[in-house]
């Protein structure tokens, strides 16, 4: 196994270096904040709402919420998948990564800022090529900074909602090296790979480890871990 900054990928990117990344804001105008994030090949739209009223568990405890939903477009795969309308139900995995995107941006709110309303986090892919789940994680970071910003503006929040700001990356074993944000290619060769959603500082907010062929090791997980960690630093640079 080897993690040399050295090693050079298909692509050209050394081991801990991530794809190409931009960010759009409002691009569309109904929404508290929407961010179109490119990283690499894949795509992904987000916006931020918030709206009153919270879950019935959460009725007159004058706590808010926080909640996602992610859809990939029929056309953001080389092969066209079904529209999940049309099959009267969400797959496993939209309502597995909508999940995980709610509980980690869960992690760095305070909800008893905002009273009993909810924020809403809409995630679209419009194209994958690796790695939509990290990509809709930090778009939604970013979307949510931008509203918390125009809320305060209005008197909508009374201060800081936001605890640290996040950001998502994947990172994976493939051909015996250790490599963070993992293209499709990558990832469909990958021995291992990991989600790491990571809180400005460098502490950890919550990983998805998968090995796909064998048992990985906790020393594996570590160092991908410590690796995804320092490429972060390119994704809180980001305006």
């Amino acid at each position: 196994m080897n993690s040399t900054k050295q090693f050079v990928r298909k692509d050209g990117r050394t081991c801990n270096q991530v794809r190409p990344i931009s960010l759009q804001y409002d691009v569309f105008g109904y929404a508290d904040c929407s961010v179109l994030l490119y990283i690499g090949g894949t795509k992904v739209l987000v916006s931020v709402s918030l709206q009153d009223g919270v879950p019935a568990f959460l009725r007159k405890t004058g706590t808010g919420w926080l909640t996602a939903e992610y859809a990939m477009l029929p056309s953001a795969t080389r092969i066209r998948t079904p529209r999940e309308s049309e099959q009267m139900r969400k797959q496993g995995r939209s309502v597995e990564i909508a999940r995980l995107i709610g509980r980690s941006l869960r992690s760095i709110i305070n909800f008893k800022e905002i009273g009993e309303r909810t924020i809403t986090i809409d995630c679209d892919v419009l194209q994958a090529d690796g790695g939509t789940r990290a990509a809709c994680i930090t778009a939604a970071s970013y979307a949510l900074s931008r509203a918390l910003v125009r809320w305060q503006a209005k008197g909508a929040v009374p201060s800081s909602i936001v605890l640290r700001p996040i950001v998502a990356l994947s990172a994976g074993l493939v051909e015996n090296e250790l490599l963070v944000d993992l293209s499709q290619q990558e990832d469909n060769a990958a021995t291992a790979d990991v989600t790491f959603v990571v809180a400005d500082g460098g502490d950890i907010v919550e990983m998805q480890v998968t090995s796909e062929k064998e048992p990985v090791s906790w020393t594996t997980v570590v160092a991908l871990k410590e690796m995804t960690v320092f490429a972060a630093d390119e994704l809180f640079k980001l305006k």
